[in-house]
């Protein structure tokens, strides 16, 4: 299985650690905001335009492995 790239990173010397887009100050957060606000990725995407659609998506699949996986070693 081979490893993308990362696309989030937590840096103490960028806004206290939170984890952001990689090259950017975007909080992952303010994407998964977004959603949760009903939302377009399309809208985060225009008023985030130093992160990009590839970023945005592959930080989403992240998590959704991330939460497929554990439910799958929970049962």
């Amino acid at each position: 299985m081979t490893q993308r790239p990362a696309v989030v990173h937590s840096d103490p010397e960028i806004l206290g650690g939170t984890p952001v887009f990689i090259g950017t100050r975007v909080p992952l957060k303010t994407l998964l905001d977004y959603l949760e606000g009903g939302h377009r990725l399309d809208d985060f995407l225009d008023d985030f335009p130093t992160v990009t659609r590839e970023q945005a998506v592959a930080a989403l699949e992240e998590g959704l492995q991330l939460l497929v996986g554990s439910s799958a070693r929970a049962l």
